[in-house]
């Protein structure tokens, strides 16, 4: 079945992703025009009943799961060990309302399509689930206005309550963490909220924080894990954000460093987590013969193939991972400033899939589970 996954997820991405870099070049009010919401934020029922697989995009037992999604040559394991909870990133892109309705048929599939093209690299190792979330609408990622915030707190409401049932159901397997953009914001707040201080963080393989900045020193202390030390660490962080040089990524720090992390400390001028997603190390470098593959589309995007030997991959300045000064050709699916948040999992889907078995490896050591 043809499916045109990736790069229509690449689309959507860019979408809500390409309004924060026309900000540069467009001024904010006219984004805010165009993205925000001028409504009230509508004051949200409690989370539903995650009991119920129908509040689930890819759970095990749901028919069509789009996580087991895999690219020719790759199959998704039958029984594995683990047990993978995804938080997608923003597929709401309307500006009528704050945050996604669950039934929203359009955020629904385009959140299945980010499943095939990112949560597919985890399922060799867990079992994947990946709940519907009234997820904020990228407006919210635009303003300062307290109903933003507000919706983000709703949004993150609905992903702790599906956290709670994802343990209840995955038994006593160890846990991968993963998630990407909003997703990945949900997830520090869940690591800070429900693994910090908990004997769960010893159930923990990793959590793959990817696309969002976590500082070393104002968020990581407060996040109930370290950040990976190597290829064979477990129980830790991984976070990267793509680049092609030169690179600016700019508008991520202005934003970034007008914030305060989970420790009460001020953002401004620290460290990022940044992971070398091809060697598994911080701070590393590699070179584009070490990544064991990327997935690239079809002309006609309509199917996606492995591409060995990509990119490169370097961590630089203050935890940004730069991916050389040949990129593949992706048309205008590259952000301003040479940013490749778009591809943050598929330029490395093969080693990003090595890296959780490895890890799982690593941990199922010294856990009995």
């Amino acid at each position: 079945m043809a499916r045109k996954f990736l790069y229509v997820i690449v689309g959507l991405i860019v979408l809500a992703t390409a309004a924060t870099f026309a900000f540069r070049f467009w001024g904010a009010e006219l984004l805010r025009q165009a993205l925000v919401p001028t409504t009230e934020v509508a004051r949200l029922s409690p989370p539903g009943d995650y009991s119920k697989p129908e509040l689930w995009l890819a759970r095990p037992d749901r028919p069509g799961n789009p996580a087991l999604w895999t690219p020719e040559g790759f199959q998704p394991a039958e029984n594995p060990p683990a047990a993978v909870f995804f938080v997608h990133p923003t597929s709401f892109l309307d500006r009528t309302q704050w945050n996604a309705p669950l039934n929203d048929v359009t955020a629904n599939a385009r959140a299945e399509l980010f499943l095939r093209g990112q949560a597919s690299a985890f399922n060799s190792s867990g079992l994947v689930w990946a709940p519907r979330y009234r997820q904020a609408t990228f407006g919210a990622f635009l303003t300062s206005k307290s109903q933003a915030q507000q919706a983000l707190d709703f949004a993150y409401r609905d992903v702790a309550a599906a956290f709670d049932q994802f343990l209840k159901e995955a038994g006593n397997r160890p846990i991968i963490l993963a998630g990407h953009s909003q997703g990945a914001l949900h997830l520090t707040r869940l690591l800070v909220d429900r693994v910090a201080g908990k004997p769960l963080a010893k159930r923990i393989v990793a959590a793959y924080v990817v696309g969002w900045p976590v500082s070393i020193t104002a968020d990581l202390p407060k996040m109930g894990l370290p950040a990976c030390t190597g290829p064979d660490d477990s129980g830790c962080i991984l976070s990267w954000q793509s680049f092609a040089e030169p690179a600016d990524p700019s508008l991520i720090v202005d934003t970034f460093d007008q914030t305060h992390g989970f420790t009460g400390q001020p953002r401004k001028g620290t460290p990022m987590v940044c992971t070398n997603p091809i060697t598994g190390k911080p701070n590393d470098s590699a070179p584009a013969e070490a990544n064991l593959g990327g997935l690239m589309p079809s002309r006609d995007l309509t199917s996606a193939v492995l591409r060995k030997n990509l990119v490169p991959a370097r961590c630089d300045g203050r935890g940004f991972l730069m991916i050389g000064t040949t990129p593949p050709d992706l048309g205008p699916y590259v952000l301003p400033g040479n940013n490749y948040h778009v591809f943050d999992y598929s330029l490395f889907w093969a080693n990003v899939r090595a890296d959780a078995e490895r890890r799982l490896k690593a941990r199922r050591k010294f856990w009995p589970f």
